[in-house]
């Protein structure tokens, strides 16, 4: 996999990626958007949300900081999006967490196409259906093989699924991907995860091969991350570092040090 060609796209074609997401890091995801060479925009009226993403090129949900309005123009825009075929990322943040936002999650689920269903490791497996809670929006300890948890969901709803931790792994009907970039740094900051989905989206908006474009945008990501802590002393400077490191990563860098499997 040629992870620094996908990059090379979203420069060249800098693609417009539309977000409905969470309050707490929509800045931070604006920003990775735009330091990774695309343009953001992040419109949740209801009397705007199919227009707008009648002109991006993919659509990116975070349930973070749900309300019932806010999944209401989820559902215009995914629609939009639907109808136009072009992807849509959700972030299932925070499932696990109450029953409103297990709710919620389902509604999506069930009344539109999701491309790519992203979360943490209770999250996804809350999401499969699985007796787990999520400890606010933070991952709790799940003992089962999240591989086969990713894989079966990825066939159950025809879509990608991907978990972030540690390793990361991306998985759709018939193939399986682990990305082992990254460092343990991104844990302490928050949005990391936010920023992972708005990534996701960008390099989706380029790729043909949704599994491969997850896989490939995760893994400039992180490459990004790991350049970051070397030049940081801590969490503030390390997210500092990060938006920089994005910015001037070259394909060299990528090449030397992705870790796929």
């Amino acid at each position: 996999m040629k992870v620094s060609d996908l990059l090379e796209k979203v420069r060249e074609q800098k693609p417009l990626v539309h977000h409905i997401t969470n309050w707490v890091t929509i800045y931070d995801c604006a920003n990775i958007v735009k330091v990774l060479g695309g343009s953001p925009v992040m419109a949740h009226a209801p009397e705007e949300v199919a227009q707008m993403t009648n002109i991006a090129s993919a659509l990116v949900l975070n349930i973070g900081t749900l309300t019932n309005d806010l999944i209401e123009a989820m559902k215009i825009a995914a629609l939009a999006a639907n109808k136009k075929n072009i992807p849509i990322v959700l972030d299932v943040c925070g499932a696990g967490a109450t029953k409103f936002r297990d709710q919620k999650i389902l509604e999506l689920l069930e009344q539109v196409k999701i491309d790519i269903i992203k979360g943490n490791a209770s999250e996804i497996a809350r999401v499969s259906g699985l007796d787990v809670s999520t400890k606010g929006v933070d991952s709790s300890e799940v003992n089962t093989d999240l591989t086969l948890v990713a894989k079966q969901l990825a066939k159950q709803k025809d879509c990608i699924v991907v978990i972030t931790g540690k390793i990361d792994i991306i998985a759709s009907k018939d193939k399986c991907f682990k990305v082992k970039n990254g460092n343990e740094m991104m844990e302490h900051v928050v949005g990391t995860g936010c920023m992972a989905a708005s990534v996701i989206g960008t390099f989706a908006a380029v790729g043909d091969d949704l599994a491969i474009a997850a896989c490939a945008g995760l893994c400039a990501y992180e490459v990004a991350a790991e350049q970051a802590v070397n030049i940081s002393s801590g969490p503030a400077t390390f997210k500092e570092k990060l938006f920089d490191c994005i910015f001037n990563l070259k394909s060299s860098d990528i090449d030397a040090s992705q870790r796929i499997e």
